[in-house]
C-alpha cells in the first residue's frame, strides 16, 4: 500500500516559531489544529504525565488521532492506564503494534535489548520507529503533536516549539513546562499519574528496561536501553537529512 502524499504546510517555520515563542501551550494547540486540521494526529506512551496532554489536546480537538505504539513488553500497569484514560477522554485511539510479535522477536533474535547497542539498535526499529513511521503514513499525517519538554534530554533541550523530523512538522505545546508546572496542571485538572509513578518510576517505558529512580536522580536514568534516554521515535533519521529538512522552507 502506497503511503499518503504528505501536505506540504505553506507558512515559514522561523517565522511560526517567532510568533509561538511567548504562547501558552493550549494557543500553540489551536494554531496547529487551524494549520494541518484533519492531517494533525497526537502520539502518547500512557507514560507517567501522559493525562497532561491527552487533556489539553482533547479539549480542543477531541477526535484527534491519538497513536499509541504497543511493543508488547509494556508493564500491565501502562496497559490499564491506557483503558482508564481511553474512557476518560473519549480518546479516538489508534494503537500500533510491531510486524513481528514479541514471541516471534524473541525466537529469532533473543533478547535484542541485552546485546549492546547495535542490539538495542535493532529493537527500537522493530518497536518503536517502524509501527510509529506506519502510524504516520497510515493516517496521512502531516504534523505530529508530542508532550516532550526541554528538561528531560539534552536532544529535546534543542527543540523548538515547532520543528520537522522526517518530513513532518512535529509541535511541541508543552516544550517549555517544568516538572512543578506539569504536577500543578494535575493537581488544577484532577488528573491521575500512571499507577506506577508512586512506586518511583518517573519515566516508564518497557518493562525489561525501566527501573525506578529517586527524588535526586534524573527521571530518564530509569530507562536503562543502554546509554540512550531517547526511545528513538523522537530522533531524525539521519544528521544529514534533519539538516536537508530544517533548511527547506517548511
Amino acid at each position: 500500500m502506497q503511503a499518503p502524499s504528505l501536505v506540504r504546510p505553506a507558512f515559514d517555520l522561523e517565522q511560526a516559531n517567532h510568533d509561538l515563542s511567548s504562547a501558552s501551550a493550549e494557543d500553540v494547540v489551536e494554531w496547529a489544529v487551524a494549520r494541518f486540521g484533519r492531517n494533525l494526529i497526537m502520539s502518547t506512551s500512557f507514560g507517567a504525565h501522559s493525562a497532561v496532554m491527552l487533556d489539553l489536546v482533547t479539549r480542543i480537538v477531541p477526535r484527534i488521532p491519538v497513536v499509541f505504539i504497543d511493543t508488547g513488553y509494556l508493564f500491565p500497569e501502562t496497559y490499564r492506564f491506557a483503558e482508564e484514560l481511553k474512557r476518560r477522554f473519549h480518546l479516538n485511539l489508534k494503537v500500533y503494534v510491531p510486524e513481528m510479535s514479541a514471541a516471534h522477536q524473541e525466537a529469532i533474535y533473543g533478547k535484542l535489548w541485552e546485546q549492546g547497542e547495535d542490539g538495542i539498535e535493532r529493537y527500537l526499529q522493530i518497536n518503536k520507529v517502524e509501527p510509529m513511521q506506519r502510524a504516520l503514513d497510515e493516517l496521512g499525517a502531516a504534523a505530529w503533536l508530542a508532550g516532550l519538554r526541554a528538561d528531560q534530554t539534552d536532544h529535546r533541550a534543542s527543540l523548538r516549539p515547532v520543528d520537522v523530523q522526517n518530513g513532518r512538522v512535529k509541535i511541541h505545546p508543552i516544550l517549555r513546562w517544568s516538572a512543578q508546572e506539569i504536577d500543578a496542571y494535575i493537581e488544577e485538572r484532577d488528573l491521575p499519574y500512571h499507577p506506577l509513578y508512586a512506586e518511583g518510576y518517573r519515566s516508564i517505558g518497557d518493562h525489561h528496561s525501566t527501573l525506578p529512580t529517586t527524588p535526586d536522580m534524573d527521571p530518564r536514568d530509569g530507562r536503562i536501553l543502554g546509554q540512550k534516554k531517547e526511545c528513538g521515535l523522537h530522533l531524525p533519521l539521519s544528521e544529514g537529512e534533519d539538516q536537508s529538512l530544517r533548511s527547506s522552507g517548511l
